[in-house]
């Protein structure tokens, strides 16, 4: 069963999208983005995808933590799910493997965590 690992600091967020990711067959978890070291979390957890957030709060971003989670899991497909349509052409947003803007339908990012979860792995 493939792991999703969610990281988001609203709690609602979290809880929405590891619901959805549970009810297709996923096995999902949350991280807030601050409480813990993300490379300790992505260690523990060893997901085959994370949903990242942009704006984590306490000053965290999350393209700084995409930088560290591609310098480290290179090929950990990440999805940038974030509020803010504005990021998608930063330089550093391109190191994701998809950019999702969040919407009360989640059927967007459903679909493309399906998808990336679908392909073959790259080495």
């Amino acid at each position: 069963m493939p792991t999703v690992l969610v990281i988001d600091d609203e709690p609602i967020i979290r809880m929405l999208y590891t619901a959805e990711f549970r009810r297709l067959g996923l096995r999902a978890e949350a991280f807030d983005g601050t409480s813990e070291d993300v490379d300790a979390v992505v260690e523990r957890l060893a997901p085959d995808l994370v949903v990242l957030d942009i704006r984590l709060g306490e000053g965290t971003s999350g393209l700084d933590l995409l930088q560290r989670i591609r310098t480290r899991y290179p090929h950990l497909p990440v999805v940038l799910c974030t509020a803010y349509d504005c990021f998608r052409h930063d330089l550093k947003s391109i190191a994701a493997d998809a950019y999702v803007v969040k919407s009360s339908d989640v059927g967007e990012l459903v679909r493309t965590v399906q998808s990336l979860l679908d392909r073959p792995p790259s080495r």
